[in-house]
């Protein structure tokens, strides 16, 4: 099936959302330094601190995805309205202040809150897209999505990034819904959940780490804060808009021929 016009423009927007510069290279632009330099400022015990917030941020994500996404019930008739997350990043602008305050010391509470807020603007980036949030599946894809917005190995093509750690994330995808779909969140420390918490915060750690590391840059006070963490989640809406964008063209096509056409798209972009 040869893809229509416009679908091929959303790839394309899909590919950019997805290729877009990393966290880092944006926050690098706002703090003036290389981010792997501020990185280097960190203290030694930051590394314990970052890894527990982004776990704790994760389950909380998790939950929340579980719980109260589907709320609205199924997908209205006709065409889905567009996803408004303006709000999303005042509420996170908000969080981020909070944040460049009390640097690292408040890492462990601003992060839930910043993680939460995201989940429900990746959700709504997710209904945008014709996705049905009251299905187990797109709710735990929803999580999934802080995953796809941290793969830190640049060196490959980045196409090839996004597939390889979505059809790994898939995998644990499918056997948390399997887990939840025999027992619900009754059994929430299950070898699946946590399988899944696990490989999430593997890829989210590495951009929480270079949010926390510029908000420790000195100057960078409660105003650089809020302006990070608008990096922060404009990324991680970016991300969602790009891949649940690329799910609803895979559902239309297939995912051989939307995989072949996202290839081809990033050696146009290249």
């Amino acid at each position: 099936m040869t893809m229509q016009a416009a679908d091929v423009l959303a790839l394309t927007d899909a590919v950019r959302a997805i290729e877009r510069p990393s966290v880092g290279a944006r926050i690098a632009s706002v703090v003036g330094s290389p981010i792997e330099r501020v990185v280097g400022m960190l203290p030694a015990r930051a590394t314990s601190v970052i890894s527990a917030a982004a776990r704790k941020a994760i389950h909380g994500a998790l939950e929340l995805s579980l719980r109260t996404l589907s709320t609205g019930g199924p997908l209205a008739r006709g065409a889905p309205k567009p996803a408004s997350n303006g709000w999303h990043k005042v509420a996170s602008a908000a969080s981020g202040a909070v944040g460049g305050a009390f640097g690292l010391a408040a890492l462990a509470v601003e992060l839930p809150v910043s993680t939460t807020i995201m989940m429900r603007s990746i959700g709504d980036v997710a209904r945008g897209e014709g996705a049905d949030l009251a299905d187990r599946q797109t709710q735990l894809e929803c999580v999934m999505v802080l995953a796809l917005g941290g793969d830190s190995k640049r060196d490959d093509a980045a196409e090839v990034g996004y597939f390889a750690v979505r059809e790994a994330m898939t995998r644990a995808v499918s056997s948390a819904a399997s887990h939840l779909a025999r027992h619900g969140l009754a059994k929430e420390g299950a070898p699946a959940l946590i399988r899944l918490i696990t490989l999430i915060a593997e890829h989210y750690s590495v951009n929480v780490t270079e949010k926390a590391a510029a908000q420790l840059v000195p100057l960078i006070g409660a105003v650089g804060g809020a302006t990070i963490n608008t990096i922060f989640i404009d990324h991680f809406q970016s991300v969602a808009r790009g891949h649940f964008a690329v799910r609803r063209l895979e559902r239309k096509y297939g995912e051989s021929a939307v995989r072949e056409k996202y290839r081809e798209l990033v050696a146009q972009m290249a």
